[in-house]
């Protein structure tokens, strides 16, 4: 009877370290996420943040852009050596003077993606890691006026999935080029 439950016993705690060492790397690196919530909830803070922690790349997607303080974190980031790319909608190459001429004239390559009636994402992925996302367009207004979310989330697969959609974009997106400055 001592023989076969030692029999026992050893095929268990074999089986249990040989299935559970892959589990044990599958979750390597969790995933982890914050949210935070507009008017004044700090969300462009965050983005700030979380640029200032980027290390090898930054792609945006934006439909309306015109925070200063994010495009200056871009810029402060591109001057780091971070490789930043940005695809916008269309109705920011008609700005006077808008983020996507501001990024341009400081050397941040810049799409415009006007394929669709409007592009409408809201997304960063920064070092292929993490993904930023919501409601919350890059503006003033969505900071202090209006009711906007914003997800940090850090998940490299999740991040992987974005990435590859952000790349379908810039293939049929437009090369911008500021004219008059």
């Amino acid at each position: 009877m001592k023989r076969k439950t030692a029999i026992l016993a050893f095929f268990v705690i074999t089986f249990l370290m040989v299935f559970s060492v892959p589990l044990a790397l599958a979750q390597e690196k969790p995933s982890s996420w914050e949210v935070y919530f507009s008017p004044d909830g700090d969300c462009t803070h965050a983005i700030i943040r979380e640029l200032n922690k980027a290390q090898n790349s930054v792609l945006v997607q934006a439909y309306s852009f015109t925070s200063a303080p994010i495009a200056k974190a871009l810029l402060d980031t591109h001057r780091r050596g971070v490789k930043v790319e940005v695809i916008l909608d269309k109705s920011q190459r008609t700005q006077s003077y808008s983020s996507a001429t501001f990024l341009f004239n400081v050397g941040i390559p810049v799409k415009i993606d006007a394929q669709h009636s409007i592009a409408h994402n809201k997304v960063m992925i920064i070092d292929g890691e993490t993904v930023i996302t919501g409601s919350f367009n890059f503006t003033k207004a969505a900071e202090e006026k209006n009711a906007e979310n914003l997800l940090i989330i850090r998940d490299e697969k999740l991040a992987s999935i974005y990435t590859k959609n952000w790349q379908q974009h810039a293939n049929h997106s437009e090369v911008y080029i500021a004219t008059g400055w």
